[in-house]
């Protein structure tokens, strides 16, 4: 019989509720400790399973096999550290840490400790993502857009430092961006960043992107909005042979957020076949970041409106 993978979660901000979900529904890992610095949100998770407001008590007295990283950005690294210095499996949300340098010293410190070290991109487990893929693998899309569009306000409910340009790495070209990198990834290959035009709000977070890339012979744009009324969410191929091929994330899913169920159910399966067998799943973090900065470095400011 397969022992369960004993699972911590550190970081029970908006998006821990679907990676907690997930395991109450898994048959092969168990939830065993959670983690939170504000002892009010910890408090509200009180449950059958530890609470701790450090991480590396969690990570000292958890009895963990494996941690999931939902903290904010700008502790990605160092928890992540933490742990795959003690052997523990990673599974972090994105982006993998704040910069390229932070990327490289956590993979080459899971390589060096054989530890499983998993970026969560969960658009890449979206039910219209995986239609989509599966009609690209018999066409040849020309052209590629991701469209990430939302008010960020609405999404990032108690967790403000989604707003604090510091703690988040930016904006929606840093948090959202890796998301829409990701899909790129998925269904054209590994890609380049051609230019970037950022609108940024007076605190320096940016709101708007229009990035441009190129993935061997197609074409990619990436429009991400943090001040979108409403949210739009997909992605759209146009092919060699004139059809138009489309994924809307968010199809079947009404409810808000309501598509990120099934989702993080996709990532816990992917992050324990990794741990488990050795998968390549996950192992994209670095490529995501590194588009990240490319899309900064080649930012042309702009004043007006550049996603609609």
């Amino acid at each position: 019989m397969t022992r369960p993978l004993r699972v911590g979660v550190v970081g029970l901000g908006v998006i821990s509720r679907f990676y907690l979900r997930a395991l109450e529904g898994a048959s092969t890992a168990r939830l065993v400790a959670v983690c939170d610095r504000d002892p009010a949100v910890l408090a509200a998770h009180a449950g059958p399973v530890p609470g701790y407001t450090d991480h590396l008590r969690l990570l000292e007295e958890g009895g963990v096999d494996a941690v999931v990283v939902t903290a904010p950005n700008d502790v990605h690294a160092r928890v992540c550290a933490d742990a795959l210095s003690r052997g523990v499996a990673v599974c972090v949300e994105k982006p993998l840490a704040l910069n390229v340098a932070e990327g490289e010293a956590l993979m080459a410190l899971a390589r060096e400790r054989g530890t499983v070290l998993f970026t969560a991109f969960h658009r890449r487990y979206n039910a219209e993502v995986a239609r989509l893929r599966a009609a690209l693998a018999s066409a040849r899309a020309e052209e590629l857009t991701v469209r990430y569009l939302e008010r960020i306000e609405e999404h990032a409910g108690t967790d403000t430092w989604y707003l604090d340009a510091r703690r988040c790495g930016g904006g929606c070209v840093a948090d959202n961006g890796p998301n829409a990198f990701d899909l790129v990834d998925l269904l054209l290959g590994p890609a380049e960043a051609v230019s970037a035009r950022i609108v940024r709000d007076g605190g320096g977070t940016d709101r708007r992107a229009d990035i441009a890339l190129r993935a061997g012979g197609a074409r990619a744009r990436v429009l991400l909005d943090w001040s979108y009324a409403g949210e739009r969410k997909d992605v759209e191929a146009r092919l060699e042979d004139g059809r138009t091929l489309t994924a809307d994330m968010l199809a079947g899913h009404p409810g808000f957020k309501e598509s990120l169920w099934h989702e993080y159910e996709g990532i816990l399966d992917a992050f324990e076949r990794r741990v488990r067998c050795g998968s390549e799943e996950g192992a994209g973090g670095l490529a995501a970041l590194r588009l990240v900065e490319d899309a900064y470095r080649l930012e042309e400011p702009v004043a007006e409106e550049v996603v609609g």
